[in-house]
């Protein structure tokens, strides 16, 4: 028992120490309060919006993209419809001329049906920029100003933020805390050239650039990872273009799943495409992550021939509060969901067992994802 308390202790010297880095790098990242002043607002825009049985959320995100600030006749919104069987399409033919429609074939039966909605709609756009988001988000009006900024800075790719709202349930709090930790580390890795992350649903890159990496070829065979692999290729091939779009103006809020059930089936998916990464160091950021929650997990299981362990394992819990507490204080002014703070102590124990259990599957287990089931 003492072995394995000593080894989580190690694990957790390592993990305070890259949790440290991730502070000063986030905070590094300033907000440019006259970013607006390098827009162009010249540079004419495809959206695209993959959208899959997604009647109760459509309308929402058409209705705050349709309202930018940002001048019309430079915004093309193409939403594909991906074999939905609701009224999604009907509801989205409401919004015609000001959104175009293109309906996946019921013949197609692609292992990647988001990236083959995402290539269909580049493919028929007319823009120079690509910006990819979801049905379920929703924007403010300056949103594609502040991702033109970003562009006109000559940058390939911005990932830019996104936020999950959060309602009564302790389900929701936890989604969003976790998530927002998440966001962190992606901006901050990509400001300091670590590692690149993104994330589909808030995500804009140059549409040339995009065939010149070849777009999504060379992972075609996995149903998620359009955003992820995109953004390692490219920044692989032009060092120094991808940004994080660090501007309250350009966060997308979008919605957490309602039960556990669906929870899990994303989170897997999410896990999934980790073993294909290429960037050694965000493997090797992982991997660390991984392996510290796996050993308190061990540590908590210990206690069936050792009591003292829960002990141990609480303790252990309350010091890996303290080591994340700082970032993610600094994540939560930013997103401005400061409510969240204190539930990230007391869902300590439960974010441990997530991260484990949904890293494991993530790499043995297909899952379910909107009526069908994926690798």
């Amino acid at each position: 028992m003492m072995l394995v308390f000593y080894i989580t202790i190690a694990f957790l010297f390592f993990y305070s120490i890259l949790f440290h880095f991730y502070k000063g790098w986030w905070g590094s990242v300033k907000i440019d309060r006259n970013e607006s002043k390098a827009s162009r607002k010249n540079t004419k825009m495809s959206v695209i919006i993959p959208a899959r049985n997604e009647e109760k959320n459509i309308a929402n995100c058409l209705e705050a993209i349709t309202r930018q600030n940002y001048p019309s006749h430079l915004v093309e919104i193409i939403v594909v419809n991906d074999q939905s069987t609701d009224s999604t399409a009907s509801i989205v033919a409401q919004f015609a001329p000001a959104v175009r429609l293109i309906n996946i074939p019921a013949s197609d039966t692609s292992l990647s049906p988001k990236k083959k909605a995402i290539e269909t709609g580049i493919l028929a756009s007319t823009g120079d920029l690509i910006v990819t988001t979801d049905a379920d988000c929703t924007s403010g009006p300056q949103w594609l100003s502040s991702i033109e900024t970003a562009y006109a800075r000559n940058n390939l790719v911005i990932a830019a933020p996104v936020r999950i709202t959060t309602n009564k349930s302790l389900l929701s709090k936890f989604q969003s805390l976790d998530f927002l930790t998440m966001q962190g580390i992606t901006g901050a890795g990509i400001s300091r050239g670590i590692h690149h992350m993104a994330n589909g649903a808030n995500l804009a890159y140059d549409k040339k650039t995009f065939f010149e990496v070849g777009g999504f070829s060379g992972n075609e065979q996995l149903a998620s990872g359009d955003d992820m692999f995109l953004i390692q290729k490219i920044a692989n091939k032009f060092p120094g273009k991808v940004c994080y779009l660090k501007r309250q103006e350009a966060i997308l809020d979008t919605l957490p799943v309602k039960n556990l059930h669906e929870f899990f089936q994303q989170r897997i998916r999410w896990a999934g495409k980790a073993a294909h990464y290429k960037e050694e160091k965000l493997i090797a950021v992982l991997v660390l992550v991984y392996l510290t929650n796996l050993m308190l997990i061990t540590l908590l299981l210990s206690s069936i021939f050792f009591p003292i362990s829960i002990l141990l394992f609480f303790l252990l819990c309350i010091l890996k509060f303290i080591m994340e507490y700082p970032f993610v204080r600094q994540l939560t002014i930013f997103f401005n969901q400061q409510k969240l703070l204190p539930w990230l102590l007391l869902l300590q124990p439960l974010h441990i067992l997530y991260i484990v259990v949904s890293g494991f599957f993530g790499q043995i287990k297909s899952y379910e994802w909107k009526g069908r089931k994926l690798k």
